[in-house]
This record gives structure tokens, C-alpha cells and sequence, in this order.
């Protein structure tokens, strides 16, 4: 489920995770096939799997296990490193709301109360 204030985590290099990748393990981890996550997301199988090779090529293991064979035999599964990622992500963007709260209760004060009367 895709959250509504978008937090994206640098984690190395240009290697990021938000809330699409987060979204797309999800997926996977419901659905327990790549082909039908990114279906859902109406995004194409191609980034997908490219998405989730980069993924799996910049962890330590694996956090989607593919099993190839088409629409019997394969699958897609997220391995104990990728819910354990998964989780660490929905912590971190809980925390990053917890602690910015104050700080948009306060920018929200400074909106104006119509913005369809404000001039451009």
C-alpha cells in the first residue's frame, strides 16, 4: 500500500528505496508472482524485474527469490532479507513522520486558506 507523504531513503551511492520499490515487494509478497505485482502497478514486467535484479544485486542477499517456468511453475517470493527490509522502511518512514510532525503542523499554518483565491 503506497503511503501518502512518499519518504525515499538514500542508501548508497545513487541506490535508493521508497515507496515504489516498497510497494512493488509488497506485491510480490501478496500476489507471489513479479509478472502479476507489476500488473497491478500497472507498471511493465521489464522494470519490474529490472527493479528487482538491481535489488537483489546491491544487498548481501537476496530480497526476491524468482523461480522461472511461466504461469505454472514460477513465482516470485520475498526471502526473510526482504521482508526485514521491507519492515526497516515502513520504521523509518513512521519515524520520519513522528519527528516532522510539529514541523508541517507548522508550514500547514502558513497555507493560505482558499488556494483557488490566491493569486499566481
Amino acid at each position: 500500500m503506497p503511503d501518502d507523504r512518499p519518504i525515499r531513503l538514500l542508501l548508497s551511492g545513487e541506490l535508493s528505496f521508497g515507496p515504489g520499490k516498497a510497494e512493488l515487494l509488497e506485491k510480490i509478497d501478496a500476489l507471489g508472482s513479479l509478472q502479476a505485482a507489476a500488473g497491478e502497478m500497472e507498471m511493465s514486467y521489464m522494470k519490474a524485474w529490472k527493479m528487482v535484479k538491481g535489488l537483489n544485486e546491491r544487498f548481501r542477499e537476496p530480497l526476491v527469490s524468482l523461480q522461472r517456468g511461466g504461469k505454472e511453475q514460477g513465482g516470485a517470493a520475498l526471502t526473510d532479507t526482504g521482508r526485514k527490509v521491507l519492515a526497516l522502511y515502513h520504521e523509518a518512514v513512521a519515524a520520519a513522520e513522528k519527528a516532522s510532525s510539529p514541523v508541517l503542523r507548522k508550514m500547514r499554518r502558513l497555507l493560505a486558506g482558499d488556494e483557488t483565491n490566491s493569486s499566481s
